[in-house]
């Protein structure tokens, strides 16, 4: 039996995608910029930081990477009440997407950190820098020019991720497809076009941080 798709169907239902698309842009613009803030502070600590402090940040990534998103954001928002912890559907959303990301960020970074000639790091210290002036000025741009492209990807991967926020009611690309799809029963177009939704943003991110990228490590010259 031949089933006929109607996309004008979800013609009256376009400012819903469009909300969709502006709360997954929100999500994935403030969780990832605080999300790799966090990596990167975390990725300091196990490489240069305080002693006292790695097996903290140690076991802060190993349960995040061990255990699912979903878990983690259902443990955010409907687990930390319990203890008097309250917070709205975006907050929780953001918070955990910055947690989640920040395990992974971490390891990235922490992989271009260790990658840094041992050479660089005592020219800081014979420019009298500490340890972490040394980190910020002499270490953190090489590092993350090398892994930049493994960290948008990540990047990618985290904003695919906030489809699952959806399961608390933040109102993203993928709550709107469910909405729509739950209203007029047109599940195919509605999950079509949350589908190309996606693609587009995740083409656009990806050109956003290249750009990014370019901008922050410019490539030298050959000389002459």
């Amino acid at each position: 039996m031949a089933v006929g798709l109607d996309f004008g169907a979800l013609a009256d239902y376009v400012p819903v995608f469009v909300k969709g698309v502006g709360v997954t842009v929100e999500l994935t613009v403030v969780g990832g910029t605080l999300g790799i803030s966090l990596g990167v502070t975390c990725a300091w600590v196990k490489t240069q930081g305080p002693k006292l402090l790695r097996p903290v940040v140690s076991l802060y990534v190993e349960l995040i990477r061990n255990t699912p998103f979903l878990i983690q954001l259902f443990f955010i928002f409907f687990g930390l009440p319990s203890i008097g912890v309250s917070m709205g559907e975006m907050e929780a959303a953001i918070l955990a997407m910055v947690i989640n990301l920040g395990a992974y960020a971490c390891e990235i970074i922490r992989a271009g950190i260790e990658a840094t000639p041992r050479g660089q790091f005592e020219a800081g210290a014979s420019l009298a820098m500490s340890r972490f002036q040394t980190f910020r000025h002499v270490v953190l741009r090489p590092a993350l020019q090398r892994i930049w492209p493994a960290l948008t990807s990540q990047l990618v991967i985290v904003m695919f991720g906030s489809a699952v926020c959806s399961q608390i009611a933040v109102e993203d690309i993928t709550f709107a497809a469910n909405f729509i799809q739950s209203r007029n029963f047109r599940a195919f177009e509605a999950y079509i076009v949350a589908t190309l939704l996606y693609l587009a943003l995740a083409i656009l991110l990806r050109q956003g941080m290249r750009l990014l990228g370019t901008a922050l490590f410019p490539r030298r010259r050959a000389a002459r």
